[in-house]
């Protein structure tokens, strides 16, 4: 038998509680005797919080009437027992704990009476006042079990908070937990002695020892930056002598990517992608020919996703294994497909409305994505890496964008962390800017440097103080204003290659 509570609700101590009296504990109900009456819709939902805590908690059940799903329960759970009978004080013999879930206020505050008169403790479903304990809001991750509590003042709030945790805490720390298990089994000595190598242990993951990638990142986006700067110098020295005129004569065409690509940049920091398609529908927009757009895209992305990479590199949001997994195939496929897009520039007139097609699909999909109704946890995380970059990287590179749209909606969808994915998606689309780039240059030279310059600028001034302003606009209103936009772009593209045939 349970504590008894030897409570009187209507007395001067009941008046007078202020705060938050309660005091959390983890009950093994395996080890006791469990009585829930009420078999409706509210004792389904206890009884469901008791199993899927506890599957071999010892419940009985008493209720005149049986929801049918509670009585599937008995196959699965054999310590369930289920009386369909009225209740009855003689019920509460043997039992250490109790749970009223009946729509009956009456038989409720009965039932309260009799626990209390044998010193059990009771929880009333939707009755904070009549209730001893609480069932908290639950986050399970393996053996980890976090219980939230607000004190009966709103399990909404609670519920919220519960969502969040489960999001924000990985799978993988059920790992740790067992594997810290384990090595305590191992040690020997003293409790001093075990705490004092168990701290020696633990001081890694405070101050890990860096990999080679994360102590060199530094100077590896430098030197791809510095690359980058001299090969197209020396592809513009050789073949584009109007670049030296260029910054004299400033196209107006320049001001319209300088605006662009800083909206664009803000944008794409907002909801971690778009940047890429919505550029290649404004670009299609101004007239420029689809491989010529996606270079000027590609070599703005250098800069602005090299210092966006380096700020979730010093953030601590690069999940290291996931980048070498990535990176390989989707430098590969960007490449391919810059090469292939730059091959087909002379039939720009009969690509541009295939791009377009693809652009508006895309705005289509980042629409639906506003809307989407929020999906059930994955348990089981994308495993299928390497394609997935090889594809990102080739569409990217030979449609103008993409690579957020397809790559890190894909991984949050196969249950990798949001913020981790974002980060690894971030630097890895440097490289793959950077060795497109440099395709491009190869087989088109300097082409269109006013929407190229103006888009550099524009959202690389947009790049450093993109995240701190986007927490402050809704991600839902941008994606629909994203969507909208970039559907109108692409279908203007169409319409205009329609109306030529015509």
């Amino acid at each position: 038998m349970l504590l008894s509570p030897n409570i009187n609700n209507n007395g001067p101590l009941a008046e007078q509680e202020v705060g938050n009296q309660l005091f959390p504990v983890f009950i093994k109900l395996n080890k006791l005797r469990t009585l829930l009456i009420g078999a409706g819709n509210v004792g389904l939902e206890k009884l469901t919080a008791i199993l899927n805590n506890s599957q071999y908690a010892n419940v009985t059940v008493v209720a005149e009437n049986i929801d049918p799903a509670i009585q599937q329960f008995v196959e699965n759970y054999p310590t369930l027992k289920i009386k369909q009978k009225s209740f009855e004080a003689d019920d509460l013999n043997n039992i250490d704990i109790v749970f009223a879930a009946t729509n009956d206020n009456v038989l409720n505050e009965i039932i309260r009476a009799e626990a209390h008169r044998k010193g059990l403790l009771i929880n009333v479903a939707d009755k904070p006042e009549l209730c001893d304990f609480y069932l908290g809001a639950i986050v399970k991750k393996g053996d980890l079990k976090i219980a939230i509590s607000t004190n009966g003042k709103s399990p909404t709030i609670a519920k919220r908070l519960k969502e969040i945790l489960n999001e924000g805490i990985p799978a993988e720390l059920d790992h740790s937990l067992q594997n810290m298990s384990a090595l305590r089994q191992t040690l020997k000595g003293d409790f001093a002695a075990k705490v004092k190598r168990l701290n020696q242990v633990t001081e890694g993951l405070i101050n890990p020892k860096k990999s080679f990638a994360e102590r060199n990142i530094k100077w590896l986006i430098w030197f791809s930056i510095v690359l980058f700067i001299i090969s197209a110098g020396l592809t513009l020295w050789n073949t584009e002598p109007e670049f030296k005129s260029f910054l004299i004569h400033i196209d107006p065409l320049f001001y319209w990517f300088l605006g662009a690509g800083f909206v664009f940049a803000m944008v794409d920091g907002a909801i971690g992608m778009s940047y890429g398609v919505t550029s290649a529908s404004f670009a299609m927009a101004m007239g420029l020919p689809p491989a010529s757009a996606s270079m000027a895209i590609h070599i703005s992305e250098v800069l602005s996703n090299g210092i966006a990479g380096w700020m979730h590199y010093k953030m601590g949001n690069v999940n290291w294994k996931l980048f070498k997994i990535l990176i390989i195939p989707a430098i590969v496929g960007a490449v391919l497909g810059a090469y292939i897009l730059s091959s087909l520039e002379h039939y720009s007139a009969y690509v541009k409305p295939v791009v377009a097609v693809y652009t508006l699909v895309l705005g289509a999909i980042i629409l639906l994505k506003a809307f989407k109704v929020k999906r059930k946890s994955v348990t089981q995380k994308i495993k299928k890496i390497a394609p997935l970059g090889f594809f990102g990287g080739f569409i990217d590179a030979a449609f103008g964008g993409g690579w957020g749209s397809i790559v890190l909606s894909s991984l949050i969808a196969g249950g990798r962390h949001p913020l981790f994915s974002l980060g690894t998606v971030k630097i890895s689309r440097f490289f793959i800017a950077t060795l497109s780039s440099l395709t491009f240059f190869t087989m088109l030279g300097g082409r269109h440097w006013e929407a190229a310059v103006g888009l550099i600028i524009g959202s690389a001034l947009a790049s450093p103080i993109a995240a701190r302003v986007s927490n402050k606009i809704s991600a839902k209103t941008i994606m629909v204003a994203v969507g909208i936009i970039v559907m109108v772009a692409s279908l203007r593209s169409v319409v205009m290659f329609i109306l030529k045939l015509i």
